[in-house]
């Protein structure tokens, strides 16, 4: 019985956290294909070059809605309430601290910041319009982060999958609107990208209105000891999500040597596409993650550990679909960013979803993983693994290989470097594996 209601909550909050993440992916996706179709290549390579600073911002709300989030689940384990609503106070104010950098930064810095990223005279201007107007939109980003995180672990998966979804489609939406009827170029799809957060958003405040939730905001002064907790468990999220920024930007270099703007715009297809990919795993850790977090909290070795085991086969279900999908259907995947028709791009694309995604396996293993270190507070090796698969093994590798076999060394960089973490992950999971129920 214990297993069977185990299974069937794993299976629950990971269906609708599936979703809600593949939906929340589609906010750049939506702008590659709008962009894609209205602005050509050049807009697509704009949107690639301005990717990493909306990652770094995202990584940031990740990092303190889920450290936040997991220690508030342990404590509910633990039935500490007061505690609890703590934790989930001290990390409003360090949303409110980060996202009012975020917003100066977009004030005062966009053209310097664009300039760094790499964007070039033709693609300049588009590119900054971009870049500046996400970052104005911080304070719903962050927010949206944050309080999906704390919604899902309150016990309000399908609440969360729900508001996730709204933004999305919402954004899908307003993309084509601004784009093509009002004629708003790359400011309109950044302006509904930055809509969709305050919408989902909005979705969340039912939570409220319904009286479904058991943490409560009480104003008093921020705790040092939280916040380290909070970053702790929060910083493989934040890894995740600026090393893939940092990737992107090393990639865009290497492939700008390589084969030029088209070069940049066929690996502008094949990083969005992995976005909805890496999304479902992301998904699977983070339905895991509520649950893993409680049982451990109760000191439940025993679910603790069959949650892992779920999450393991589920993901490699999951990456077998993925791949054959990608494999047997990169050109008419390519075909629907490729609004030019340029033969070029195709070949690039499609060469690159084939080789890149080698690693789905590797990387849906090293995403649950580092979520399960987290759920069960081994902050160190989730740290470790985030940095090892972000930038410790990814940035030489791509250097040595690109230089070795060019744009197949670019694409296979990625494959060879999860793979070499899965590795490690699995050892250090092995190892520990006693530990798991310890926090009672």
């Amino acid at each position: 019985m214990k297993k069977t209601s185990c299974l069937g909550e794993f299976m629950r909050y990971t269906s609708l956290n599936v979703l809600g993440m593949v939906g929340l992916s589609c906010y750049i996706l939506a702008d590659t294909f709008f962009i894609a179709k209205g602005l050509g290549s050049n807009g697509l390579a704009a949107l690639n070059i301005a990717i990493p600073a909306y990652s770094f911002m995202h990584g940031c709300g990740m990092m303190l809605g889920m450290g936040g989030a997991t220690k508030y689940s342990i404590f509910r384990g633990q039935k500490m309430e007061k505690e609890g609503n703590r934790i989930f106070t001290n990390t409003v104010y360090l949303v409110g601290i980060f996202a009012l950098i975020f917003v100066l930064l977009g004030l005062g810095f966009s053209g310097k910041i664009t300039g760094l990223l790499g964007a070039d005279g033709q693609i300049f201007g588009t590119t900054e319009i971009y870049l500046k107007t996400i970052l104005l939109f911080a304070p719903a980003f962050m927010a949206n982060d944050f309080l999906l995180c704390f919604v899902r672990n309150d016990g309000g998966p399908g609440l969360a999958m729900t508001a996730m979804l709204t933004g999305s489609f919402s954004n899908i939406i307003l993309d084509y609107i601004f784009i093509f009827p009002m004629e708003m170029g790359m400011f309109g799809a950044a302006f509904a990208t930055g809509l969709a957060p305050v919408i989902s958003i909005g979705v969340l405040s039912r939570h409220w209105f319904a009286r479904k939730n058991n943490f409560h905001f009480h104003p008093e002064k921020p705790d040092l000891r939280l916040t380290g907790t909070t970053f702790s468990l929060g910083i493989p999220s934040l890894i995740s999500e600026l090393a893939s920024g940092i990737v992107i930007i090393v990639f865009n270099f290497l492939i700008l040597g390589i084969r030029g703007n088209l070069g940049v715009a066929a690996y502008g297809v094949v990083t969005n596409i992995s976005l909805v990919v890496t999304s479902m795993f992301t998904g699977i850790a983070q339905g895991m993650q509520p649950i893993a977090s409680r049982s451990y909290g109760k000191g439940d070795a025993e679910s603790t550990r069959q949650i892992l085991r779920y999450a393991i086969v589920t993901l490699l279900g999951t990456a077998a679909v993925i791949y054959g999908m990608v494999f047997f259907l990169a050109s008419p995947i390519t075909a629907v960013f490729n609004s030019e028709n340029d033969l070029q791009l195709q070949k690039i694309a499609e060469e690159g979803l084939k080789l890149y995604f080698l690693a789905a396996p590797f990387v849906g293993f090293n995403i649950v993983s580092a979520m399960f270190f987290t759920s069960t507070e081994q902050a160190l090796p989730a740290q470790i693994i985030s940095l090892l698969r972000g930038l410790v093994v990814i940035i030489p590798a791509a250097f040595i290989m690109s230089a070795l076999l060019e744009m197949w060394g670019v694409w296979l960089s990625y494959p060879v470097t999860e793979g070499l973490v899965a590795v490690f992950a699995l050892i250090v999971l092995i190892k520990n594996r006693k530990r798991y129920g310890a926090a009672a």
